[in-house]
Formats: C-alpha cells, sequence, structure tokens
C-alpha cells in the first residue's frame, strides 16, 4: 500500500531549523559584510546538506527547508505584482508571544509574473535526484484574511469580488508557473481555515465587519478556481496550520465547523492536518472528505518540541482515524515545519530528525 505518487505515507510540511551557517550569513548579508551572491552561496550549500539529510532519513519528498525564507508567507508575497511590504504596529500575536512588526497591502492590481522563487525551486528539483521535489506557498486565502478590507486599496479594487477573481487567477497562474519550472508537488499552506476552527477568532472577524462563514464559502471558491485546469500529473496539498511559531500557536477548536466546506468543496489533492494534541478535536470531521484519490495526511507528530512520540500511539491514532476514512486515503507526517519563521520552533536538530525518521518507520510498519 506504498505510494507512488505524492502525498506519500511517510511525508513533511516543509520547513527545517536553519543551520547556524544560513543565520550568520544572513547577519552579514544585513549589515553589509555579504553580498546576494554570497548569501545565495551559503543557501545553496544548506539546502544540498538539508536535501541529503531528508534523503538519508529514508523520505521520498524533499524540500529546500524554506531557508531562503525569513517567513513561511510574507517572503512569496512579496514578490507577487500589486503586494507592497510594510513595518506594521505590531507583530502577529500568538499564544504568549508575539512576532516581528510585518505587513503586506494590496496597491495596485494581482498578479504573478516572474517570481524570484521560480528560481528557488530549479535548483530544488536539480538536486532531488530520485526524490520528489516539493515547492511550499502560503494559500490564496491568507493573503486576504490577514487585513481584509483595510489592507486592499480602495481605488485599485472598489469591489471586492474583482479581488477574489484576480486573486484566484494569481494563484492559478503561479500553479501553472511552477508546474512549467518542473514541480509536480505543490503545498499551499493555510493557517484560514484553523482560524475559522476558533471561537476567539471567528469573534474578531465578526468585530471588523466579517461573516466566518461567508468568508469560508469565498475562500473555499477561490481556491478553486485556482485548482481550474490544474495538470493531472500535478498533487497540490493543502496544510491547516493553527500557527507555528517559536513552538506556539494561535488557534484551537477541531474542524468540524468548516470540514463540511472545506473537505467537502475545495478540489485539492491532499490535506494536510494538525493532529498533535486535543487542540485539533477529533477525527469525526474526516468523514466529509471524498472518497477516492483525496488524501488525508495526519500530523499526529509534533514539532512543537523535541519528546520523541510513542510509536504504538501513533498507530493507535491511526488505526482510530479508519473509523471516519478508509487506511487508503491516510497518510503521516509531521504536523507542521519545525520553523515556519526563520527563528524555529524549541527543538535541536537531532531531535528534528529523530521525528522525521520515527514517522517514515511508523509509516513503513503500518502501510
Amino acid at each position: 500500500m506504498q505510494r507512488e505518487q505524492p502525498p506519500f505515507r511517510a511525508d513533511i510540511v516543509g520547513s527545517f531549523l536553519r543551520p547556524d551557517a544560513i543565520k550568520q550569513a544572513r547577519i552579514e548579508f544585513a549589515n553589509g559584510t555579504l553580498d546576494a551572491e554570497g548569501l545565495r552561496a551559503v543557501e545553496d550549500a544548506a539546502i544540498l546538506d538539508v536535501v541529503e539529510k531528508q534523503r538519508q532519513a529514508g523520505l521520498q519528498v524533499v524540500t529546500d527547508g524554506e531557508f531562503r525564507r525569513a517567513w513561511w508567507h510574507f517572503d512569496f508575497f512579496d514578490g507577487l505584482d500589486g503586494v507592497e511590504p510594510f513595518e506594521s504596529e505590531q507583530g502577529i500575536q500568538f499564544n504568549g508571544v508575539q512576532t516581528k512588526a510585518r505587513g503586506v497591502r494590496v496597491t495596485g492590481k494581482l498578479g504573478f509574473s516572474d517570481h524570484p522563487m521560480l528560481q528557488d525551486f530549479r535548483y530544488l528539483q536539480s538536486i532531488a535526484g530520485d526524490t520528489t521535489a516539493k515547492m511550499t506557498i502560503p494559500s490564496p486565502s491568507v493573503l486576504h484574511f490577514r487585513g481584509g478590507r483595510k489592507y486592499i486599496d480602495e481605488t485599485v479594487y472598489p469591489d471586492l469580488a474583482d479581488y477574489f477573481e484576480d486573486l484566484a487567477t494569481t494563484w492559478r497562474d503561479a500553479i501553472n508557473a511552477f508546474y512549467q519550472a518542473g514541480c509536480r508537488y505543490l503545498q499551499l499552506d493555510d493557517t484560514v481555515w484553523a482560524y475559522l476552527c476558533s471561537e476567539d477568532q471567528k469573534a474578531q472577524v465578526r468585530a471588523r465587519g466579517d461573516d466566518p462563514q461567508q468568508l469560508a464559502e469565498t475562500y473555499a471558491e477561490v481556491l478553486n478556481k485556482a485548482l481550474m485546469g490544474k495538470p493531472s500529473d500535478l498533487t497540490v496539498s493543502l496544510h491547516v496550520c493553527r500557527g507555528n511559531f517559536r513552538s506556539t500557536w494561535i488557534s484551537e477548536g477541531g474542524y468540524e465547523p468548516v470540514a463540511e466546506i472545506l473537505f467537502g468543496q475545495v478540489n485539492v489533492d491532499a490535506f494536510f492536518l494538525e493532529y498533535d494534541n486535543e487542540r485539533s478535536g477529533g477525527f469525526e470531521p474526516l468523514r466529509f472528505i471524498r472518497p477516492g484519490h483525496q488524501q488525508a495526511v495526519l500530523g499526529l507528530i509534533t514539532t512543537k518540541n523535541g519528546s520523541l512520540e510513542a510509536p504504538a500511539q501513533v498507530k493507535a491514532r491511526i488505526q482510530e482515524a479508519t473509523q471516519y476514512i478508509s487506511l487508503d486515503q491516510i497518510c503521516l507526517s509531521p504536523q507542521c515545519g519545525f520553523a515556519s519563521t526563520e527563528e524555529g520552533n524549541s527543538l535541536t536538530e537531532e531531535e528534528q530528525w529523530q521525528k522525521v525518521r520515527s514517522v517514515v518507520t511508523i509509516a513503513n510498519e503500518v502501510w
């Protein structure tokens, strides 16, 4: 029952702890003692190393660890047409900690043209060997959700319907561009669906004048428009994240509030779902995932700390999930990346790789 195509029975979300060489190179680049070419050479060497470590761990899939990024999402947004970065009044509030102040706003017509991450993917593809190179980018809903109407220029988009149409087209163009660059496994990272499961986050959405249910329907429509015409040999997955910054989180609550729309309507090939603690709820919402090729990649291995999960308990949870979805539609992965931002989570590199090897071992035994 091993899968020959992505997602794989043993899979990963994408980011890895940044090695010291990259951290030092970024400091030198920021203070002007290292140029862009020198920084890229350091990144290339570190990515070559992390790809080899993924292969040694037994994975059939490799990423570049998101080593060229400071953030899982802002670096991608910065390369889009019509998007402008700015220093916000405050950072994003997590449970007990706040990120650096950073934001983006839409000041022109949205579009995807010569994005620098296409070059990033081509390098990864060139060193992937016999493994599948996986590219990760944020989901379109993330660009809208954080600021909403406030960060969309009303002179450019007086009617938000036009904005959402361009949002879908931009991501459809991105999907096609990565495919043309050789990508056959693309992941959309999306915190929004988890926020729409959180009573606290939904209250904040209502306070700014939006309807959480309407947003869910709009985002599902945008995603499906973006996926229109997707080549049959391209796998697109959606990672639903509850927030991942220095081992903290933002939202809590099971998937039930969005399950029927998200699982029942959105036409991705796989859902990467966080299931590493009680905040994630039960497996009952998996009943909405459609029978057939769609996969549920269960994030049962936490990236928040270095404690290794007992394989027997992980296998028991997989068995529990089969009450609602067939074992053939289940894969296994860590719950999130190990470093969604350059700061990274609170565990060591060796603990990180122990987690990855455990995913591979358990998957081999289950399937």
